[in-house]
């Protein structure tokens, strides 16, 4: 923390106090905390510091997908199905963004990969019944 003209805080002239791992446990308390936006302003800061970082990556997917910016959830849950394509929680925070902006076709494959992987998670399977029921109700 700096001392600024009106007292502590916690940023400095060019972003956020302390480093990339301070970035990353104060964006994660933001987003426990409920405020999602602001911690997406800090963990974004941490990927593009450490852009391989997976568990940074995973924390600011969560908190674009809890701030509604769906389309920025898609493009970093993306990236980590890219990098480890074992994470089941990326397929399904794929699936669930992609199914937010819309694209509920798209949201299929990412939540039946999910479901593959971990087929005894309730909200997986639920979400992969919601997005199919949809879809045939389309086609109907």
């Amino acid at each position: 923390m700096i001392q600024g003209r009106h007292g502590p805080s916690d940023y400095q002239q060019d972003g956020p106090a302390g480093g990339v791992y301070e970035w990353f446990q104060r964006g994660v308390k933001l987003l426990e905390e409920g405020s999602p936006a602001a911690a997406a302003a800090l963990l974004e800061r941490a990927a593009h510091a450490e852009p391989e970082s997976r568990s940074i990556r995973e924390a600011l997917a969560r908190a674009q997908f809890n701030s509604r910016r769906y389309a920025d959830a898609v493009g970093s849950f993306r990236w980590i199905v890219d990098a480890n394509p074992t994470e089941d929680y990326a397929y399904y925070g794929l699936g669930m963004a992609l199914w937010r902006t819309g694209d509920i076709e798209g949201a299929q494959e990412p939540l039946a990969v999910a479901v593959a992987m971990r087929p005894d998670l309730r909200h997986y399977v639920s979400a992969l019944t919601q997005v199919r029921a949809t879809l045939r109700a389309r086609k109907a």
